[in-house]
Order: structure tokens, then C-alpha cells, then sequence
């Protein structure tokens, strides 16, 4: 049963306070001073003014968004790079030292395309102190990695090479720092330290990088000047 009895509820147009509110409401009207219409017409204004900055905001935020699209292109970009062919590839070549023998591997080229598998073949390596990674590619820069136990260390010798070659940009991404633009100088990238104890200083290694030679040949007097000359020259196709 309704809660409500039809006889208590008026109907809707014998509401004779309905007629009073509208003359009310007319008179009101009426009696309104201009200066309330003013007030009025000025926060009309305000409200235009608030519509005009909401749509700068908007402008704002497209311009932002479409900075961050062009950031996330400029990776995209890093990202689309082929990797080097076989006959860009000069060499991959591990150093290490098994009971006392100083030995040089070649080593598929395909890990010049891939720093994380070329780290994982480096530890499977039977090396006392570990194992070293020499790569050249296009007789235009190289990479040196060094593992020991869970340690690796990589340097690169041109760090402007990360916008154009997989391995270039792998170990920058692998330290964690930035490509620099490709019109930059060249630059090393790394730990300059990674042979100091095979007698290879910081500061000869960044002038190793700094020759004007093809990187392929820098690596050869690099294996010489730690013990490896004659072992690296076997396994080394490129510079034979």
C-alpha cells in the first residue's frame, strides 16, 4: 500500500502557490537594480577569463605532449638500428689466461650485434682471472669487455657510434648514460680503468681511443702491449 493517501496530496494544478511564486518571481524581476544585471555581465566575464586559461592549459599540455612523442621517436629511432653485417664486422676476439697459457679465441660475429650474450660467452670462458672481449667494427671504433666472477666492465671508444651500431648503444645503455648527439665530438664511454692491471693506465687507454687508426689495429697494439700480440694476430682474420 502507498504510505501516501491520494486525498492528502494536492493536485499539481490546483496548486494555487505555484501562481503566487511565479508573480513573485515576476516582481522580483522587475525590482532588480541595473547594477545586480552588472554583476551579472561581470562574472559572465570571469567565467570567459577562466574558459581562456583552461584553453592555454589545454595548449600547454599538446605542446608537452607532443615534445615527449618526438623523445619517444628519437628512441624509437635508436631502437630500429640494423645491426652491423658480417663484412662490417672485423673482429671478435677473447683473451685469457687458462693455467699459466695465454690463449685468443675468435668468437662468432654475431655478438658484435649483442653486449649481453657476448657477456655471457665471456664467463664461459675456462680463464684464471677471467676473460677479455675485443670487437672492432668497420675499422671505426671498438669495444673492450672485461669479466671476472659477476664483475664486467666495457668500454667503448667513440660514444657518438651508439646512434648508428647495436653494440655502441648496448653499453651505453649497459652504463647507463647518454648517446651523445651524432655531431658531437668523438668521445670515450667506460671504465678507462679496465686494464690497469695488465699495465694499461687510464690515461693510455683514452689515448688508445683517441688514435687515428682503424680500430681493429688499435686492438692489436692493445693485446700487445698486455702479452697477447702473437696469440691475437692468430685469431684475428683482419689484421693477419
Amino acid at each position: 500500500m502507498c504510505p501516501f493517501n491520494d486525498k492528502d496530496v494536492d493536485p499539481f494544478d490546483e496548486d494555487p502557490v505555484g501562481e503566487s511564486a511565479d508573480s513573485d518571481d515576476d516582481a522580483a524581476a522587475e525590482s532588480l537594480p541595473d547594477e545586480d544585471y552588472d554583476d551579472l555581465d561581470d562574472d559572465t566575464d570571469d567565467y570567459d577569463d577562466d574558459e581562456d586559461d583552461d584553453t592555454e592549459d589545454d595548449e600547454d599540455d599538446d605542446t608537452e605532449d607532443d615534445e615527449d612523442a618526438d623523445d619517444e621517436d628519437d628512441y624509437d629511432d635508436l631502437d630500429d638500428l640494423e645491426d652491423a653485417l658480417e663484412d662490417e664486422i672485423d673482429l671478435v676476439v677473447a683473451l685469457y689466461d687458462d693455467d699459466g697459457e695465454r690463449i685468443a679465441v675468435s668468437l662468432d660475429k654475431q655478438l658484435a650485434n649483442d653486449l649481453d650474450e657476448l657477456i655471457t660467452q665471456l664467463r664461459r670462458l675456462p680463464g684464471d682471472a677471467g676473460a677479455v672481449g675485443m670487437v672492432s667494427i668497420d675499422h671505426q671504433f671498438f669495444v673492450i669487455v672485461r669479466v671476472r666472477g659477476r664483475h664486467v666492465g666495457v668500454f667503448l671508444s667513440d660514444a657518438v657510434e651508439g646512434n648508428d651500431w647495436p653494440i655502441a648503444r648496448d653499453v651505453a645503455d649497459y652504463l647507463g648514460d647518454d648517446i651523445p648527439d651524432p655531431d658531437d665530438d668523438p668521445e670515450p664511454m667506460g671504465d678507462y680503468s679496465l686494464l690497469s692491471d695488465a699495465g694499461i693506465s687510464e690515461f693510455d687507454l683514452e689515448a688508445f681511443a683517441d688514435l687515428d687508426e682503424d680500430s681493429d689495429e688499435v686492438l692489436a697494439q692493445i693485446a700487445k702491449r698486455i702479452n697477447y700480440g702473437r696469440q691475437f694476430s692468430h685469431a684475428s682474420p683482419s689484421i693477419r
